[in-house]
This record gives structure tokens, C-alpha cells and sequence, in this order.
């Protein structure tokens, strides 16, 4: 899970085109009844989103269940995010979609809605899957209506990535139970000291925004459309291109030229929101010394944070679904998987997997460290709903508060075109 413009929506494939489009044909060949052998040998699609990175990982594991479950094998595909969903969107439609696949909480509701996920208690009560020894109650992530769209593999919660060396030399601490009144005093302090932006723009962040809702007895959806109106919008989009016209927000232009890099680890910003589990990237992007901090409050406690997680889901239509929950049961709870997987794709969600990966470097001990004491803080709730459309308009979300920010259109018509997006997509 995570925002469009810091998650792995933006990471670009370095596979050859050849090398992709071998896999893409391997996971299109076979499905349903086709996908069986005279030996009893069964064969299922799986599908993510990621770089090669991810796809190394996630073949090391494959072996591991293949190894333990001879007669099933297991054919893959990757994509980049936003060509992952392109695809899914194609064979969804076609009624091929893979057997099982990555998933996120946007995609629930919408993809459910069209029947085209498999509620997987059915194979819980088989015993298939097991939904024992998730951490923190992550489970709750992938229900939807009293059905489990989803399994968690890893759990991360939004976070404040910041440059620590910008903030010693501008005398700033981020310390928990700062407020927003403090946090945006912090980011002119350091603009002012070290004329570098204090932020990287995080008014275009839908899944921060949702955060400050919750901190104002509000959130970013309800079950079925918008939980703020155009006033609270307007206000946060102005207050964020204020800051943007006074420097203290990276100008969105230098945003933009240092796209794939972040311009925190490019070095033109101090501070920006993202998962915490992000935390990885700045490190091999940039010079400097990056940690977490804490999310800025309204009244000095309450963050609005949850746990939010990527999931493995099912088809419906999948003609193998026991062996697709023995695939999901054992890359979540298997902990040769865990030590393979890492954190790669959030804080690993079972506590085997958990336990058994240990970090070496000081990166991932902070980020588990960060997501321990979060927890223990009991500062966190649960995620609110998605309804179908989620994702349509977290992307209008990102699109709209740039232009915005750059001055292609005003603060009262961006917002404007907002909501009427938004009310498209809720109805499409």
C-alpha cells in the first residue's frame, strides 16, 4: 500500500523487453480447467507488482513451496504497478484473471464488486489457510462485508522520512506529540537556515490526508464515497500551495526533474510522508542520514495511524482454490519465506515469518523498531473502508493537487474537479 508518487507504483522494470514479455505469455497460458495433468500435477497463476528485486525474492520462495508441494506448480508475472493493474484490469475483464495475486486495499471493494475475488474463509474452514498469528490484528485489512478478500504479507503504517543532518543544522527536533502548528514552524526554520524546502510535498499525499482527517473525526472515505467536504479540501490545498509559493515546499517543477529519485534523497527537501517500510529507498538514492519521525498531531496523541498492508488475494474463478490457499498459507507463514522476503514488501505480518527474519542492517531495525513502538503507543485504529472506485481517485488525488500546486489551476477549481471525479468513479 502507500501513495502514488512515493510507492512502488513509480519503480521502473529493468528487465529486457524480451524477459517480460516471456513471463507475461507464461502466466497467460493456462487457467482453469486447462491448468490440470493426467498426473494430478495442477498448475496456478500468480501476479505482482514490483521491480526484479521482488520478482528474485518471490522465485527463491516458489521453490520452497514447490519443493514442498511437487504436484503444484506455480507460473509468474510481474509488472510495474501501474502495468500491473492495466493487465489485471484486461484479463479481469476477459475472465482470466491469475489464480492468486497481490493486492491492496483500494482494489477490494472494486474488484469484489465485480465478482471477481474469492472470499478465502472457505478455506480457512477447510483448513487450507490459516489465519492464525497475524501481528496486530493486520487481518482485519483484507475483510470486506464480513468476507477475507485478502492476506496479509507484510504491514506498514504511514511515517515521516527525514533528513537528519537538514534538521541538526537547522536546530529542529521532530519529537512525538508535535503538532502540525510545530511541524510546519520546523519546515520554514529549516527553509530559512539552510534555504532547503522542509518538504517534499505532502499535500498531494491522499493517504497523510486521511491521517489529518482522523485526527479531526473525520477520513478520507466512507464506505461508499467521500468523508470530508470541499471546505476541508480547500483548506488543506491552499495552506499546501501557500507553503509551496514560499519555498518551504520543494518547488513541484524540481519534484518532477528528479523523478525516479525522491527529492528528499536528491537533497532539495528535508523531510517527506511515505510508508514506513520506504524508509530503504532514500538510503540507496542519497548521501545523507535519513530516519523516521513521528506523524504530527492536532492535539498531541492521536496520529490517526493503522496498519495498512499488501495482501495476497484469489480469483473466483480460479479452479483450483485448494491449492491456491495452500500457496497463500504457505508464502505468509513459512519462515524460510520470511528470511527470503525481508521487509521487502512491509513488516512481515505473521509472527513466524516475523521471528524468524532478523535485520542486520540499520535501516530495517529502525523501521521495525518505529512500527513496535507504534504499536505499543496504542495510538493505532483501524483502516477506514475503501469503496469501490478507491483507486480512481486516489490517483485523481495525486493528479489534481499537482496541478494545482504548479498553478495550472486554481485552489477552487481543483477542488471542484475533485469531487467530480470522484463522483464519477464512485458510480462507474
Amino acid at each position: 500500500m502507500g501513495t502514488n508518487r512515493n510507492v512502488e507504483r513509480r519503480t521502473i522494470l529493468k528487465a529486457a523487453g524480451a524477459t517480460a514479455a516471456t513471463l507475461g505469455l507464461a502466466a497467460t497460458t493456462g487457467c482453469g480447467g486447462n491448468s490440470g495433468s493426467g498426473d494430478g500435477t495442477v498448475t496456478i497463476r500468480y501476479a505482482w507488482w514490483g521491480a526484479e528485486e521482488r520478482a528474485k525474492r518471490i522465485n527463491q520462495s516458489i521453490a520452497l513451496f514447490e519443493k514442498k508441494y511437487p504436484k503444484i506448480k506455480v507460473k509468474t508475472d510481474f509488472q510495474d504497478y501501474v502495468a500491473f493493474w492495466e493487465k489485471f484490469q484486461t484479463q479481469a475483464a476477459g475472465g482470466n484473471p491469475p489464480d492468486v495475486f497481490q493486492n491492496a486495499v483500494a482494489y477490494l471493494r472494486k474488484y469484489d464488486k465485480r465478482g471477481i475475488l474469492l472470499d478465502l474463509k472457505s478455506q480457512v474452514d477447510a483448513g487450507n489457510l490459516s489465519l492464525d498469528n497475524f501481528r496486530a490484528g493486520v487481518t482485519k485489512v483484507g475483510e470486506v462485508d464480513g468476507k477475507q478478500l485478502g492476506v496479509p504479507v507484510g504491514s506498514n503504517t504511514m511515517a515521516l522520512v527525514i533528513d537528519k543532518k537538514a534538521f541538526a543544522k537547522a536546530g529542529v527536533e521532530a519529537t512525538p506529540g508535535w503538532t502540525w502548528d510545530d511541524y510546519f514552524k520546523a519546515l520554514k526554520t529549516i527553509y530559512d537556515k539552510t534555504k532547503v524546502p522542509g518538504d517534499t510535498g505532502y499535500f498531494s499525499i491522499m493517504y497523510l490526508y486521511d491521517l489529518y482527517l482522523r485526527q479531526n473525526g473525520k477520513a478520507f472515505f466512507t464506505k461508499d464515497g467521500l468523508g470530508f467536504d470541499k471546505a476541508d479540501l480547500t483548506e488543506w490545498w491552499q495552506d499546501g500551495y501557500n507553503l509551496t509559493k514560499a519555498g518551504v515546499i520543494t518547488d513541484p517543477k524540481i519534484v518532477a526533474q528528479d523523478r525516479p529519485k525522491s527529492s528528499l534523497s536528491a537533497g532539495h527537501a528535508a523531510s517527506e510522508f511515505t510508508w514506513d517500510n520506504f524508509t530503504v529507498r532514500y538510503t540507496a538514492e542519497g548521501d545523507s542520514e535519513y530516519g523516521l519521525a513521528p506523524i504530527p498531531t492536532m492535539d498531541g496523541k492521536d496520529t490517526g495511524q493503522y496498519l495498512a498492508s499488501l495482501m495476497l488475494s484469489a480469483s473466483a474463478r480460479t479452479s483450483h482454490p485448494k491449492e491456491v490457499a495452500q500457496f497463500i498459507d504457505f508464502m505468509v507463514h513459512d519462515a524460510e519465506v520470511g528470511k527470503i522476503m525481508g521487509y521487502d514488501r512491509g513488516i512481515l505480518a505473521t509472527t513466524e515469518q516475523y521471528e524468524a527474519f532478523k535485520p542486520t542492517d540499520a535501516v530495517a531495525k529502525e523501521i521495525a523498531q518505529y512500527e513496535e513502538d507504534t504499536a505499543k503507543a496504542g495510538i493505532l485504529g483501524t483502516i477506514t473502508p475503501h469503496p469501490s472506485g478507491a483507486d480512481t481517485v486516489e490517483a485523481a488525488f495525486l493528479r489534481i493537487g499537482g496541478d494545482m500546486s504548479l498553478g495550472k489551476v486554481k485552489v477552487s477549481d481543483a477542488v471542484k474537479q475533485f469531487f467530480d471525479e470522484s463522483e464519477a468513479a464512485f458510480q462507474a
